[in-house]
């Protein structure tokens, strides 16, 4: 049941079939992967049909859920409990990357040194557990990719988008439409070509340097890292661009704009993602 935010009540919204439609995508877009992935061509039309209802079930749901910040039902509890489901969902989004980085640290410091021991020289006489490396028994050579160039270049355009979210961010504070329009559609133009230029370098790296997921420890935790992040970046554009069109449409307030904090969070907490990644994946090869 429906409660009015004035009243004083936690706002809980009416039943919604969108959960039903959300599920009803992912069954598609299983099945359809699964298929595609096996090379039988309905696969691919059960993948198109779920990436259309889940676009449906993404604008009507989120366009439901602003049209009741808009109309007032949300409360400063209904914010808390916003804020706090963020803050969890960020740490999961941490604990998530930590154990990539907890993989790629033991494999580093633990496990590829270990097949070069003493013990393992019967198996491998000639692996000497250097850093980066394929792997033993694989005889395909690679070259690392190195933090200058492309990913130098990327890191500073994430910095810069960390500076004009937050520019973005001061000016709904002050009431600054105009700059905080310019603020956010320079945020998200900054990730869109984040993202291009990661595919760029994806290509430069399977071609030039011969790194792909086949090509052992080092491809494969490149890729995870680095895919995944550039996963995250990809969602936070598409959402930073949302709330673009929504502050093209006059919402958020200086009082009330949590839509719009929450996905700044998001932004800074892949920023620093990208940091580490920077750091251990580029910088310390």
């Amino acid at each position: 049941m429906s409660q009015e935010a004035g009243h004083g009540h936690y706002y809980v919204p009416a039943p919604s079939v969108y959960p039903i439609i959300g599920s009803a995508a992912l069954l598609f877009m299983g099945f359809g992967a699964a298929f595609s992935v096996n090379r039988m061509p309905l696969g691919y039309g059960l993948l198109a049909i779920g990436f259309a209802i889940l676009i449906y079930m993404l604008f009507g749901w989120f366009g439901t859920v602003a049209r009741e910040s808009e109309s007032g039902k949300f409360n400063k509890q209904v914010g808390d409990s916003f804020r706090w489901g963020m803050s969890w969902f960020i740490f999961s989004e941490v604990m998530f990357f930590a154990a990539f980085f907890g993989a790629l640290y033991y494999m580093r410091i633990h496990s590829v040194p270990d097949l070069a021991d003493i013990g393992h020289k019967m198996l491998w006489p000639d692996f000497t557990g250097d850093w980066p490396t394929a792997g033993p028994g694989i005889t395909e050579k690679i070259m690392p990719m190195g933090p200058w160039g492309l990913p130098a270049i990327n890191t500073l355009i994430l910095l810069t988008s960390g500076v004009t979210v937050t520019w973005a961010h001061w000016a709904l504070k002050l009431h600054k439409r105009e700059q905080l329009k310019l603020g956010l559609f320079l945020t998200f133009v900054l990730g869109f070509l984040f993202v291009g230029l990661q595919a760029y370098e994806y290509g430069h790296a399977y071609s030039d340097l011969n790194l792909k997921l086949t090509t052992g420890a080092y491809g494969a935790s490149f890729y995870m890292l680095t895919g995944f992040h550039g996963f995250h970046v990809t969602l936070g554009s598409i959402m930073l661009l949302v709330i673009w069109f929504r502050v093209l449409a006059g919402h958020f307030t200086p009082e009330n704009h949590f839509g719009f904090e929450g996905v700044a969070w998001y932004w800074h907490f892949v920023d620093v993602v990208w940091l580490g990644l920077f750091i251990f994946v580029y910088w310390l090869i």
